[in-house]
């Protein structure tokens, strides 16, 4: 059952304002590199393992303010300066071996002007053009003509835009301040797929106000749904606390943190639907592992079925397992 909320404002414009005052010290961020840049390897639909260059973008936060959020740490607080984002490209793609996609992360929206100045995007693409495929992010209201318009540029290069569906919970979507239904994702995610564009979904894999099964019973709905609307990718990730009102929540009970076993049911779940691929964000994994014996092997095992795109046979822990019996 969905806990109560209290404290939590019901109206959109008071949990904005709640939910930053609630934040810590934005950090010091460089406009003329990225917050981060790195190369790891992902699935493609065809079962290659392909080399993805990541850079982590620096630029304006978001126009949202999602009450899980926590990428706004690493934002400006003000517009993208006019050039900066060409510019943190060449950095990051230079201090990083070849690899044939490329992510660009912007801890917003793609398409946001204000994130993304109109003026770069023929530099952007310019640069994307190099890779086979490129992956941006977006929030659903932000996905229209300019998309579309920006799809053209890339010319032979693929294009694929991630969107945050998070959860189709009827009661607590609403709740987490992002201003979306799960029929406006649906209606973003139709637009690109007509268009030749792939679409990635993320989905929380922990709900505030909202119990361990519930979460994970619904995380395993919003699976479907984001398949169901278009998505080739579902990328789970672990709902993190760190961005203050999560943390807030989690001290009066109304947010639990994921353990590795919600990863690991959801992640089953998904890939054995086989309707796409189904990625699980390892990324600081190990903030929700509680057994020091098990843990490195459910690590490798959670990274081999990203790998692999198959359930991986689950592994005994006999710590786990005295554990459960007291």
């Amino acid at each position: 059952m969905t806990a109560p909320t209290n404290f939590y404002p019901e109206r959109g414009a008071d949990r904005t304002r709640w939910i930053q005052a609630l934040r810590p010290p934005r950090a010091n961020v460089d406009s003329s590199r990225p917050a981060g840049a790195f190369v790891e390897e992902e699935r493609s639909a065809s079962g290659e393992l392909v080399p993805v260059a990541t850079l982590l973008l620096t630029g304006a936060e978001c126009p949202w303010r999602c009450l899980m959020c926590d990428l706004w740490k690493q934002t400006m607080p003000g517009p993208t300066p006019r050039g900066a984002l060409p510019s943190q490209i060449d950095a990051g793609l230079a201090s990083l071996p070849p690899a044939r996609w490329l992510k660009l992360y912007n801890a917003g929206s793609f398409f946001d002007q204000a994130a993304v100045p109109p003026g770069d995007l023929p530099a952007i693409a310019q640069r994307a053009r190099r890779f086979e495929r490129l992956i941006v992010e977006c929030h659903p209201a932000l996905v229209g003509e300019g998309a579309l318009r920006f799809r053209e540029l890339l010319g032979s290069s693929a294009l694929e835009v991630a969107m945050g569906l998070e959860t189709i919970h009827p009661a607590v979507l609403p709740k987490l301040n992002k201003r979306m239904t799960p029929a406006s994702f649906a209606r973003a995610a139709s637009l690109l797929v007509q268009a030749g564009v792939d679409v990635r979904a993320f989905i929380l894999c922990a709900l505030p106000f909202a119990g361990r099964e519930e979460s994970v019973l619904w995380a395993g709905r919003s699976v479907e749904f984001a398949f169901a609307s278009g998505a080739s990718v579902v990328t789970l990730i672990p709902t993190r606390s760190g961005n203050g009102a999560l943390d807030l929540l989690e001290r009066n009970g109304l947010f639990h943190p994921p353990d590795l076993g919600m990863l690991e049911e959801v992640s089953a779940f998904g890939l054995a639907l086989g309707r796409g691929r189904v990625f699980v964000d390892t990324w600081d994994l190990a903030r929700f592992g509680t057994c020091r014996v098990c843990f490195d092997g459910r690590k490798v095992r959670l990274e081999q079925q990203n790998g692999l795109q198959a359930v991986v046979p689950r592994l005994d822990c006999p710590a786990c397992a005295r554990q459960s019996m007291r």
